[in-house]
């Protein structure tokens, strides 16, 4: 199975959509379904967003699972391997998090969990994105293992005010974080 290349020029322009969303403060709309990372770009470090599903949570215990839907090739992912200082938010509650990239076992057992709770979702998406996944146990399993699954974890499970500020020296966009107790 091979991983598909991310979107370029118009159709990567329409999956950013949703940032807007979160910017314009309405995240409450996504619910747990997505979260809004905040990271920093590994080559530019500007601050960059992304809007990923949540395929998994447990928000008792501060975690999150997503999926990098274009494998090793997300930039986003790229930058999280780099700097895994990030914030994530959910719904309308934003929160440090810390970064856990899953191994094989651990990954193929919570992707299978998703497409088992989401049998349509993951024909929807698969054939949006380009996969040729044949929908069976096996074959979701073999793919959990080969496509990278993360877990973001809560840090002390407080809320905090992630604010965008210009650095004086070049006026790049960084991310600056507040702790709301």
């Amino acid at each position: 199975m091979i991983i598909t290349q991310p979107p370029r020029g118009l159709q990567a322009k329409l999956y950013r959509l949703p940032i807007w969303i979160y910017r314009f403060n309405l995240g409450w709309i996504f619910g747990r379904r997505a979260l809004l990372l905040n990271h920093t770009g590994r080559k530019t470090g500007k601050a960059r967003q992304a809007v990923i599903e949540i395929i998994d949570s447990n928000p008792e215990q501060g975690q999150y699972y997503v999926v990098s839907g274009f494998g090793i090739h997300s930039q986003w992912f790229k930058n999280i391997q780099q700097d895994s200082c990030v914030s994530i938010q959910v719904g309308s509650k934003k929160m440090l998090a810390e970064v856990q990239i899953l191994d094989p076992d651990q990954a193929e057992e919570v992707f299978l969990g998703y497409t088992q709770r989401n049998p349509q979702v993951i024909r929807m998406l698969a054939k949006w994105i380009g996969y040729d996944v044949p929908h069976n146990e096996e074959s979701y399993r073999a793919f959990g293992r080969k496509i990278p699954i993360i877990r973001f974890v809560v840090r002390d499970g407080n809320s905090v005010e992630v604010q965008h500020v210009n650095k004086p020296e070049n006026n790049d966009l960084h991310y600056q974080y507040k702790q709301i107790n």
